[in-house]
């Protein structure tokens, strides 16, 4: 194995060889970083060297403690490497071989209660923990991906300048890579982050599905129609690369997406960020859709056999009427990816009173302007409108959302009618409006819910002819008692 013993002492020290961590380590070596790597199976390590030998700046080891004795002081150990037990098993194992003040650094997605807990463990020790979101893909960790720090704020210092050199920059030269909080606010910000994808996937999806089956629209048709959404304000890596799928032909001509199987994987971050909203008691409505949306696509066969039950016919909508079809659909997209962004800044403000982090929410967007995979122009308004009003309760209450909402609305109703009526799954689309006619409707029917929880329960109601925080029973049968249940709140 090549060791490039004369540029050590190294920079920086990468734990695990897979897709995000080779990547990483080559873009910190390409900015100038000796980066000194490590994979538990010395055969990765081996073919990642091999494969790389035109880099000068990486440094091979096959056991830890010679990895840790080439790194310059304080040490800095970046972990990319599966979330769950094996971080923790990683850090069992790092931990008696550092010395204080050294850095370990988890740029996996992590559950961000995992990362609030391995902090306080890894400054119990004396060293410092910067959990780190890292978005991106392949693509994002070798040319520069979108990087959310948070953790141990007097590590910052120490490894700003390598992670704001890695990461992406948006056009005016700025970093998509800034210190977010303390404790788990890193990974909580990229689990928000992976939230909001789910969403915009599903909607791209449910609008795929809108031209496919409501329209007869074919891939090539398709490619067209995504191809010009992104020249508008739905320009987006998303969209661009939906526009790209729907163009890729096998080598016999045919559609590589119509031979891909319509079953979808998932590895958790949707999911936690879903559990979060209700442990916040803040509606998550459409990326939880999105998230049982992918629960229901893996139910092939049960899907296939209940489709039979009962067949449809979709009503093919006439050419001359597709061109204003896809218009109402472009529009009812970026309504309801307003909504996607509204519910997961929403969750992110609420967390932050939660656990006392002070988000700078107009930064958060412009980290995630450029590498990471929701990446957007879209992304600026929200950037600006953070500026106007840092503290905004609601996206859709800005002047600039608000405005494109209302001229949105009738486009984004006709689209979901049009899918109800002729029976075309869009969960998140229309869970997105439903959000919206809720967050605008002054009187909700959950006057009658109380008194229905009260009757049965003695849970209690407030009233309207009472100061808010005054709980009132009623006795609705006349055969009950005084006695009221406790009151909690979500």
């Amino acid at each position: 194995m090549r060791m490039n013993t004369q540029h050590l002492p190294a920079d920086i020290g990468m734990i695990g060889l897979a897709v995000m961590g080779s990547n990483l380590a080559r873009n910190m070596e390409s900015h100038g970083y000796t980066v000194a790597v490590w994979n538990r199976e010395p055969e990765m390590t081996e073919q990642f060297m091999q494969e790389h030998a035109q880099s000068k700046n990486l440094v091979a080891f096959t056991d830890l403690p010679a990895l840790i004795a080439s790194l310059k002081t304080p040490r800095v150990l970046f972990m990319m490497i599966r979330a769950g037990a094996p971080v923790d098993e990683m850090i069992d194992r790092l931990l008696p071989l550092l010395s204080p003040g050294d850095i370990l650094i988890d740029g996996g997605n992590s559950y961000f209660g995992d990362t609030a807990r391995r902090t306080k463990k890894v400054e119990a020790c004396g060293m410092y923990y910067i959990g780190t979101g890292v978005s991106g893909g392949e693509e994002g960790a070798l040319h520069g991906p979108s990087m959310m720090p948070g953790g141990s704020y007097p590590a910052w210092k120490r490894v700003r300048p390598i992670l704001q050199a890695i990461c992406a920059k948006v056009e005016d030269g700025s970093p998509c890579c800034d210190w977010v909080g303390e404790g788990g606010a890193g990974h909580f910000v990229k689990m928000v982050h992976n939230g909001i994808e789910y969403g915009d996937m599903q909607l791209i999806c449910e609008s795929y599905q809108l031209m496919h089956d409501g329209a007869a629209l074919d891939n090539d048709r398709m490619h067209a129609v995504f191809d010009s959404w992104n020249k508008t304000k739905l320009d987006s890596y998303l969209i661009g690369i939906t526009a790209d799928i729907l163009a890729h032909k096998e080598a016999d001509g045919s559609a590589t997406l119509d031979r891909i199987l319509d079953t979808a994987g998932q590895k958790g971050t949707g999911k936690w960020a879903v559990i979060s909203a209700l442990d916040e008691g803040t509606p998550l409505t459409l990326i939880g859709e999105a998230v049982f949306a992918r629960c229901l696509s893996a139910q092939k066969e049960e899907r296939v056999h209940t489709a039979q039950m009962f067949p449809q016919e979709t009503p093919i909508l006439p050419p001359e009427n597709r061109d204003a079809f896809c218009e109402d659909l472009r529009l009812a997209l970026y309504a309801s990816k307003m909504v996607s962004y509204a519910q997961g800044y929403a969750l992110l403000r609420s967390a932050a009173k939660t656990y006392g982090w002070n988000l700078n929410y107009g930064g958060i967007a412009l980290m995630w302007r450029g590498g990471c995979i929701i990446r957007s122009v879209f992304l600026q308004k929200i950037k600006e409108a953070f500026e106007r009003n840092p503290a905004l309760e609601n996206l859709l209450c800005d002047d600039y959302f608000a405005a494109q909402i209302k001229a949105a609305l009738p486009a984004w109703r006709r689209t979901v009618a049009f899918a109800v009526t002729n029976g075309i799954p869009v969960p998140a689309m229309s869970a997105a409006l439903a959000y919206f006619d809720g967050l605008r409707t002054a009187r909700l029917p959950a006057n009658l819910l109380q008194a229905q929880r009260d009757y049965f329960g003695a849970h209690t109601y407030e009233r309207t002819d009472a100061p808010r925080g005054q709980f009132f029973h009623t006795d609705w049968t006349g055969h009950g008692g005084d006695i009221a249940s406790t009151v909690y709140q979500v």
